[in-house]
Parts: structure tokens; C-alpha cells; sequence
């Protein structure tokens, strides 16, 4: 009896796995899913998406293992419409996509703490911890991040990192490198196309 009485606690949240369960991913319970490398945004790509990712929600929900709910829209991005794939969990965006609606994935852009660069960089990280000065590796955001600072990653040219903090000077100027030491990646960005 004492054998079963596990199996009879545990059959009812078994059963209503659908309601109850909802948000986890059964993916995670597969034994190749233990042993994966995590994900991380490097040179040439975000995971598994690349540069050769067809711009589709099958295709990106293959890409991302079934670990994100993708919702999907359009957006105009410098005078162009461009298709726009927001991956969730828990209702938060964690990464977004970009890129012509018939093509390949431009651009994806990860709020996931769970996803670091290449080189150990993640949301959070001090612009101190990245150990480089501003001048000519970093601008002013624009747009959404006009509060930000945008620096390109010294290891790739298709990643930058954009840096956040309350400031308090000319909306026109960059904080000086003691004031931005203390600024911390928000957001993470991957490019197709090579920075300039």
C-alpha cells in the first residue's frame, strides 16, 4: 500500500498536467534536453538561429526547441515593414526576432537572463566587467534605447550590447567611462550583417 500511495498523490497533477502544468516545458523533460549546451548569442547567431533561419514561426519555434511561446507581427523599422516573431515565457518577452517577412532572420534581440554571449557577457553585466573605454566601440541609442549607450562586442562585429542606467545629462551626450562603469547590459543583439 505504502508503495502506492506516491502514485495516487502524483496521478491527479499527472492528469491535469494541461491546466495545471501549463507554463513548463515537456521538452525539458527529455534526457538529450539535460544534457544540452545552452543557448548563447555569438557570432553567428542566437542558438541555434542564424543567418539561415528562414524568417517563420515553424522555423523559429524549431530553432528555440519549443522553450519560448512565439507570438508574431509587423512592425516598420527605418521607413521598411519587416516581420517581427516575440519569443515568451511567462508572458515576458525574452527575445525578438526581425526580418523580411519572405527572407532570413536579420536580427534578434535577447532580454533573457538565461542567455549570455560567447564570452560570458549577460543581462546584468557591469560595462566595467566588459574592461574597454567608450570612445570608438560605443554610441548613443536611439530610438526605444535613446537612453542607452550601444557598444559592439570587441570579439564580433555582428553583436552589441546595450547598456542601461538612470542618467541625468544632455539627452545629446554619452556618459564619460567612470559614469558608464556602473551601467548594465539590457538587452543583447545579434546582426546578420557585419557592424560598420
Amino acid at each position: 500500500m505504502n508503495l502506492f500511495r506516491p502514485l495516487i498523490i502524483g496521478l491527479p497533477l499527472v492528469l491535469a498536467g494541461c491546466s495545471t502544468l501549463s507554463g513548463l516545458s515537456w521538452s525539458s523533460f527529455s534526457p538529450f534536453h539535460w544534457f544540452a549546451e545552452s543557448r548563447k548569442v555569438s557570432d553567428q547567431g542566437v542558438g541555434s538561429i542564424t543567418a539561415a533561419t528562414p524568417m517563420t514561426q515553424p522555423a523559429l519555434e524549431k530553432a528555440l526547441d519549443g522553450d519560448y511561446r512565439l507570438r508574431g507581427g509587423m512592425e516598420t523599422r527605418n521607413g521598411e515593414i519587416v516581420s517581427v516573431y516575440q519569443a515568451l515565457a511567462k508572458d515576458q518577452v525574452k527575445l525578438t526576432a526581425y526580418g523580411p517577412s519572405s527572407g532570413r532572420v536579420a536580427e534578434v534581440v535577447v532580454t533573457d537572463e538565461a542567455i549570455e554571449s560567447a564570452w560570458g557577457v549577460k543581462i546584468g553585466t557591469p560595462f566595467s566587467a566588459l574592461d574597454q573605454k567608450a570612445y570608438g566601440a560605443c554610441s548613443k541609442g536611439s530610438g526605444e534605447d535613446r537612453d542607452a549607450v550601444v557598444c559592439q562586442a570587441p570579439q564580433s562585429a555582428h553583436v552589441s550590447y546595450v547598456f542601461k542606467c538612470i542618467w541625468h545629462g544632455p539627452e545629446s551626450l554619452m556618459p564619460a567611462d567612470d559614469q558608464l562603469r556602473t551601467w548594465q547590459v539590457s538587452k543583447i543583439i545579434w546582426r546578420a550583417s557585419a557592424a560598420r
